[in-house]
């Protein structure tokens, strides 16, 4: 069942990932993703490591408490997908080419 699997290489190629799961994550501080709500009233932009490092409210939203927060939850909604899919796609792109049972 495990023939041609060598211990060894797992090993090997599971310290490989971590280590590019550390430069990914400190790459990802450097991306960074906007997502904009009620036609650009709500801007919010968020790093890849999720946090958010700056919301935009148009003055005309001042006055309308409840569509700011609906406009708010879609923007904060829509750019934590944005970043989820971008570490989908990292990590997909991490994966390829590993073989853990060897050439």
């Amino acid at each position: 069942m495990f023939e041609g699997f060598d211990m060894s290489k797992m090993s090997e190629m599971m310290s490989q990932m971590q280590e590019k799961a550390n430069e990914m994550q400190e790459q990802a501080k450097n991306v960074q993703f906007t997502a904009k709500a009620g036609g650009g009233l709500i801007e919010v932009t968020a790093n890849g490591a999720g946090e958010v490092i700056d919301l935009n409210i148009d003055d005309t939203l001042l006055q309308d408490k409840e569509y700011l927060q609906i406009l708010l939850i879609s923007a904060m909604n829509d750019v934590s997908k944005m970043i989820e899919e971008n570490k989908k796609s990292q990590a997909m792109g991490m994966m390829g080419g590993m073989n853990p049972f060897g050439s």
